[in-house]
């Protein structure tokens, strides 16, 4: 090698030598790598986790909210004053909307 011709079985065997000093340490090795995924994973979940939405997404949001016709609450509202039973089960479900 000190002439600048590489030749293939020196290197094979230089290779297999380095690789056997490196075998005692493997498991150092291979915790440095899971390491090193895991942080890589966490910075991604960081980086994503804090980007704010576009302008089409808060438009999306806002456009999505929901519609309650005024004729249902009306006609629910009815039924609430005509019923014992239903009055007390709204003021139940008042207390403890938690509660099935």
């Amino acid at each position: 090698m000190k002439n600048g011709n590489i030749e293939l079985g020196a290197l094979g065997s230089q290779l297999g030598g380095m690789f056997k000093k490196l075998g005692a340490y493997r498991a150092f090795i291979f915790f440095l790598a899971v390491a090193t995924l895991y942080g890589f994973i966490l910075w991604r979940i960081n980086t994503y986790s804090n980007t704010p939405p576009s302008q089409s997404e808060e438009n999306a949001v806002s456009a999505a909210q929901p519609h309650i016709n005024q004729a249902v609450v009306q006609k629910i509202l009815n039924l609430q004053d005509n019923s014992v039973n239903v009055q007390a089960l709204f003021n139940q479900a008042r207390g403890n909307p938690f509660q099935e």
